[in-house]
């Protein structure tokens, strides 16, 4: 683990609190900071279970290269802490990071962790002369601190799937009026592809707002601009997240040449990305929901040409997510399987998940390297995911990066 800057410290001495919805306090944070928030002149918002971080940095990527100087705001990171605030394309280096922090951690009230991030990132933005900035929700939406936004220039829900019910709700269309929480009058709110339960909720609480609303995958000039473009983040599902980025980019004032263009710079670590080390290829994809399985399930279905194409799959999960539900729908797609406990939050046991199909159980992430690597020939694909700290942590051990210590927040 790399050493925290003191202010960095101090920020995740702040995490046992947890998560705490609503506005108030970062709205309060937020005026007392001189309203750093409403600082750059463009704005997208970004929501939705799956897809959000890739559509935010398809965003990014078009904005930069329509002339904009960018400032992207994500979570969670996977190695490091300023992979959540992004200048220009880049994360924040260590010094202007830790002065950022710094500053948010003395605006009173005492915020959270996630709420001191937030602003420290709406503080970097206005400081740098940020001109367009992308903003990915942490949970959900309507309460979520992200959501001080105002007068955002355009709103963006990518999909939506069971995924942290304990906070949004036990049906889509609980969750789907959280997520539309981030609707704004006079903004335009771009929707990717809906079951109708949640489509009809949001529809709803889009005309309570009012807020007009434009479904991507029905723009049949959005779909062109991605069939020019050439992707560099694999997997079909990226086709759908890159059609939502390029309708929601017009909203931008980005042009089709700038955002074919953006989209095909776009990267995103992560996800379904391929590390080659030890003589063996890892696939690293964060899918952390069922959803999320089906379309990692899916790809390796098109890339592989059926089931056990992988040689192994290293899985953990969080104990609060759907792992019951996501193994099954990886496991049939490796000849074997290693089971490790992501760091984080608790983790689902590995000996349960070895119950649901069978596989080695590993006592950390280096172990899980070592035992899918003996478990593999030369040249052989590992598959990684299940929980986007243990990509984190898997990837940083492959690629010799440092890491701080993750966190579920």
């Amino acid at each position: 683990m790399t050493p925290l800057s003191p202010p960095l410290a101090e920020l995740y001495a702040r995490a046992p609190r947890g998560i705490e919805l609503g506005l108030a306090p970062i709205r309060d944070a937020c005026a007392k900071a001189g309203h750093p928030e409403r600082a750059a002149k463009l704005t997208a918002h970004v929501a939705g279970t799956n897809g959000k971080g890739s559509v935010a940095a398809m965003l990014e990527s078009i904005a930069r290269l329509s002339g904009h100087r960018t400032g992207l705001y994500t979570s969670p990171h996977l190695c490091r802490f300023a992979e959540r605030i992004w200048l220009q394309g880049a994360p924040l280096d260590d010094a202007r990071l830790a002065e950022a922090v710094g500053r948010a951690l003395l605006v009173l009230p005492p915020l959270t962790f996630f709420e001191a991030a937030t602003l420290a990132a709406f503080l970097v933005f206005r400081d740098a002369g940020v001109t367009a900035q992308i903003i990915e929700v942490g949970l959900g939406g309507r309460l979520d601190a992200t959501n001080v936004l105002e007068t955002p220039t355009v709103t963006v829900i990518t999909r939506i799937d069971f995924d942290h019910m304990d906070r949004l709700g036990n049906t889509k269309a609980e969750i789907a009026r959280e997520k539309a929480g981030i609707a704004k009058p006079g903004a335009p709110l771009v929707l990717g592809p809906l079951d109708d339960e949640s489509r009809d909720a949001i529809l709803v609480a889009a005309e309570r707002t009012p807020a007009s609303v434009v479904h991507a995958m029905d723009d049949a000039g959005a779909r062109e601009l991605v069939a020019r473009a050439t992707l560099k983040l694999p997997g079909e599902h990226q086709l759908t997240n890159a059609t939502i980025a390029a309708c929601a980019a017009r909203f931008l004032g980005a042009t089709d040449d700038e955002i074919v263009r953006g989209l095909s710079l776009a990267e995103w670590p992560g996800r379904l990305e391929t590390v080659v080390a030890r003589g063996r290829r890892f696939l690293l994809d964060a899918a952390h929901n069922p959803d999320g399985a089906r379309a990692l399930a899916a790809h390796l279905v098109r890339t592989l040409g059926g089931e056990r194409g992988a040689d192994v799959l290293v899985f953990g999960a969080l104990a609060d997510k759907a792992w019951q539900i996501m193994l099954p729908i990886l496991a049939p797609h490796a000849k074997a399987r290693v089971y490790v406990t992501p760091q984080g939050r608790a983790p689902a046991p590995v000996a349960e998940l070895a119950k649901l199909a069978a596989g080695e159980e590993a006592t950390s992430a280096e172990d899980a390297i070592e035992r899918a690597v003996a478990l593999s020939p030369d040249g052989g694909l590992v598959v990684v995911a299940g929980s986007m700290y243990l990509v984190g942590e898997i990837r940083a051990a492959l690629l010799g990066l440092p890491r701080d210590p993750p966190i579920a927040l």
